[in-house]
């Protein structure tokens, strides 16, 4: 017994190394093709700046605006609320589909208003199908639900799915980051959420990014309500619930931080992390090789328009030139 359960171990452990060596080398063979960057973005709190925005960038740090810097969707059409926000885009592991989240609210009717979420897919980044996913209607228990925030998409390759991870507020408790993994269709949820993070102080967390970098994901997150700021916690195994929490804020500014989004520069061990300077009406942007360590590239970077919450996928040539054939800039 002792001799098979070894065995058992040992093809466990050989194939999960399979599944993330893998993973990261599709990544490493789809950089070769790209040449531009997209940003997917929200612009405030107004209903009309509440929708999806797309701009272009061509090296990482100089972004223009798509579509004459109106939405690309509409969000009456897509929503439950009328409005989205925080857009986080993802290019699958097929490396043509893509998958867009976004959280289903209009501020206007208050930071505890919305329940849901929209599900978004589409190959050519220009025409999307949508699905809303209503947390308190689908699942029994959610009577004291208040909030549905700043869903996120990351490729579990130990899982085989796509997990969409979100923070929800019950009642007076904590806001707490969950997850769930998506249908193959990416039209729904699969079985109920659970929770993701357990933050050593058992605080809010809100606005989850997740990185995976040589064997292990990087999530950034909002601490809410305790010293906000944005913090790093670490983990080989996204489901495992062990994370190691770092201690410290990443933003390199004092003023009101949300919203954070990191990717990697096209052909470069940098990384770009990225956040909402709320406050203050302006966006962040900081670099690093270890994605531990900061320091503000403001400088180097320049946008025609002014984002909210978002988040930064690279692109092919032939994506580049079919989203400016369709959203003129």
């Amino acid at each position: 017994m002792k001799k098979n359960g070894f065995k058992v171990l040992w093809a466990t452990f050989l194939c999960l190394s399979l599944h993330i060596c893998s993973y990261a080398q599709a990544e490493n063979q789809q950089e070769k093709d790209y040449v531009a960057y997209l940003f997917a973005y929200f612009t405030g709190n107004n209903v009309e700046q509440e929708a999806i925005h797309f701009a272009v960038s061509e090296d990482g740090y100089n972004y223009k605006a798509l579509n004459n810097n109106q939405p690309v969707i509409d969000s009456k059409k897509i929503s439950s609320t009328g409005g989205v926000r925080d857009p986080h885009i993802l290019r699958c592991e097929d490396g043509k589909t893509f998958y867009m989240v976004v959280t289903d609210m209009t501020s206007s009717k208050g930071w505890d208003s919305n329940r849901a979420m929209v599900l978004l897919k589409s190959t050519d980044l220009v025409n999307w199908s949508s699905s809303v996913i209503n947390i308190q209607e689908k699942y029994a228990g959610q009577e004291d639900l208040k909030r549905v925030w700043a869903p996120q998409t990351i490729y579990d390759p130990q899982a085989g799915k796509y997990m969409v991870y979100w923070s929800m507020l019950h009642g007076d408790g904590a806001d707490i980051i969950y997850y769930a993994y998506a249908n193959k269709d990416f039209t729904d949820i699969e079985g109920e959420p659970k929770q993701l993070f357990f933050p050593e102080n058992g605080k809010s967390c809100i606005d989850g990014d997740i990185i995976y970098k040589d064997g292990t994901f990087y999530m950034f997150y909002k601490t809410e309500g305790h010293g906000n700021g944005i913090k790093l916690a670490t983990t080989s195994s996204l489901t495992s619930g062990q994370w190691t929490e770092y201690d410290g804020y990443k933003q390199q500014t004092t003023d009101a931080v949300e919203g954070s989004s990191v990717f990697k520069l096209i052909g470069s061990d940098t990384y770009i992390l990225m956040y909402d300077v709320y406050m203050k009406g302006k966006y962040q942007f900081t670099e690093s090789k270890d994605l531990k360590n900061f320091k503000v590239i403001d400088h180097t970077i320049s946008m025609d328009f002014h984002p909210r919450h978002g988040s930064v996928i690279p692109i092919t040539r032939e994506e580049l030139k079919r989203l400016k054939n369709n959203m003129p800039m």
